[in-house]
């Protein structure tokens, strides 16, 4: 009598000789829902590694010229520059540049909402990228509960008499689901955290320019 632990060494043995499409077929349907959720994954980070990359732009000089114009009393080429400046930095200044003239306080609660804004649109996506990254190993994991379920079955309905061929449709939905949810999470989970610590520079860099603009307008002209 075959053993649960020889059928898998067994199926183990047989899983190393075959190739990566006949492997994804004996995964059964979860497999798909990995696949779809690892197409997710990539479509997420690329699509958001560039979006963070681009507001991570921004010329060393911006703030100097912004400087310039707003001690020139050339407002009007202030807002054209920010408006040519395609970034989020750039846009919480032209903000505060729209408000100037009025308290303090209001222009630096109007720099605020829309650095809000701005970072809420940098995270947009995380959150379903952060969902797969703990949602995948969990499906691969039900995977696994439902092959050693249909092998037991298998098992008791075989009686006594087991033999490889019984038990290797449960086994592989087994194993293979569990590599295949961990294929996807763990990079869903690093990707995660990498955008996420990309996305913390991009603010520390949106707070150094707010309290830079708001410098510029508390300084006394100089001429």
């Amino acid at each position: 009598m075959i053993t649960l632990l020889q059928a898998t060494e067994a199926v183990a043995t047989e899983t190393a000789k075959m190739g990566l499409w006949e492997l994804f077929n004996k995964g059964g349907w979860l497999m798909w829902v990995l696949l779809l959720l690892g197409g997710f994954t990539i479509f997420i980070f690329v699509e958001r590694f560039l979006a963070i990359r681009k507001a991570s732009m921004l010329d060393m000089h911006f703030m100097n010229r912004i400087r310039d114009y707003i001690y020139d009393g050339k407002i009007d080429s202030a807002v054209n520059l920010c408006k040519k400046t395609d970034t989020p930095i750039a846009r919480m200044v032209e903000k505060g540049i729209e408000r100037l003239g009025r308290p303090m306080n209001d222009v630096q609660t109007a720099i605020e909402n829309v650095a809000n804004l701005e970072v809420s649109k940098l995270e947009n996506g995380l959150p379903f990228l952060a969902t797969i990254a703990g949602g995948a190993p969990m499906i691969g994991f039900l995977g696994t509960v439902m092959g050693m379920v249909q092998t037991f079955m298998d098992m008791s309905a075989a009686g006594g008499t087991v033999d490889m061929a019984l038990l290797s449709g449960g086994m592989y939905i087994a194993m293979v689901t569990t590599v295949g949810g961990l294929i996807v999470g763990i990079p869903a989970y690093f990707g995660y955290n990498y955008l996420v610590a990309r996305i913390e520079k991009v603010v520390f860099r949106m707070e150094a320019n707010s309290i830079a603009f708001m410098d510029i307008l508390n300084q006394p002209v100089q001429k």
